[in-house]
């Protein structure tokens, strides 16, 4: 049986190997990406690289890097970032991806636009021949809009759902205090107008679309690690 935590790992940590000493690394959130901060600080503990320091994506990873002694900056000292590597709950064959539903998509994108090269690590299941097969695009809304951008993105053709805590009890808060809206869609023909359409209604803050960021993709499969890079 395929061990998808560890398929995580490795292409994780494959993605880990394109860091260098002295630069300034973005580090991803979710289940996937924690595995490369962990190699970073683990990397950094012995002295194979030296002189990194880090923006996390969330509040979750900024701990995770503290416990590990990765030094954290913010953008007022380091406004370029020379790689950040993040998951993705889909991406497709021409290195678009959906990401958010570890619910940091809006510190995500604003690391990934600053970035000169981002690294997708993924396991195999994430691949998808077209965005929206599997995955919902999650979209960060303020919740005094929450009807009105419900209502907007059902007219979009949306079957939407309001993220909630695992306790079903309590909507889910982002970072910045903001609600999620989970819209999912039959594969998605022009990712590239939905996004638009998307950002079009007042009350959206960002949304999961994360169109021609993506510099690299690794995905990790039973048969060995992939690396995928835009022409």
């Amino acid at each position: 049986m395929v061990d998808i935590a560890e398929l995580k790992r490795q292409a994780a940590e494959k993605a880990v190997e394109f860091i260098e000493s002295g630069m300034v690394v973005g580090l991803g959130t979710g289940s996937t990406a924690v595995h490369a901060t962990r190699a970073v600080g683990r990397l950094l503990q012995q002295g194979k690289l030296q002189n990194i320091v880090a923006i996390p994506t969330s509040d979750e990873t900024a701990r995770e890097a503290e416990s590990l002694q990765i030094p954290l900056v913010t953008f007022d000292t380091h406004p370029i970032i020379d790689i950040t590597i993040d998951g993705a709950d889909e991406a497709d064959p021409d290195l678009d991806v959906i990401k958010g539903l570890g619910g940091a998509l809006l510190r995500e994108k604003i690391v990934a636009v600053v970035s000169q090269r981002f690294v997708i690590v993924a396991d195999h299941t994430k691949r998808v021949a077209q965005l929206g097969s599997k995955a919902p695009v999650p979209v960060e809304v303020i919740p005094f809009a929450e009807r009105p951008v419900t209502d907007y993105l059902k007219s979009l053709g949306a079957r939407v759902e309001k993220r909630m805590e695992d306790d079903g009890q309590r909507p889910f808060r982002t970072d910045e205090n903001n609600i999620i809206l989970d819209c999912y869609l039959k594969p998605i023909a022009n990712p590239q107008q939905l996004a638009a359409a998307i950002r079009q209604q007042p009350g959206v803050v960002e949304h999961g679309l994360f169109l021609g960021l993506a510099t690299d993709v690794i995905f990790a499969t039973p048969d060995g690690v992939e690396h995928l890079t835009r022409p």
